[in-house]
């Protein structure tokens, strides 16, 4: 089964946003919002922004934005890590639960 939310990377180009990564983080949208809110960045979006996280839920076969923060190239690298080392940590530990 496929994630029901997932994180999406994208900058900015001369003919607007483009995805360039994808963090898929689960079905829990309580967990899934958690891990949103525990994000370096802003939700109040700013025309100079050029790095945006998005969350997404896919219900069926649609995706849809539910949330999105701006951030910077160092904010950017911290989430990545927090990202990644969530999704390893629910991912190897459900079997313990």
């Amino acid at each position: 089964m496929e994630d029901r939310f997932s994180l999406l990377l994208s900058l900015k180009t001369p003919t607007g946003f483009e995805v360039f990564g994808e963090f898929g983080i689960g079905d829990d949208r309580v967990a899934a919002a958690a891990l949103f809110d525990s994000l370096k960045g802003s939700e109040r979006l700013a025309e100079t922004a050029v790095l945006h996280v998005d969350l997404m839920e896919t219900d069926g076969l649609l995706p849809a934005k539910v949330r999105t923060k701006c951030c910077r190239l160092d904010e950017l690298a911290a989430n990545c890590k927090l990202i990644t080392r969530e999704v390893f940590r629910r991912r190897n530990l459900k079997s313990y639960e």
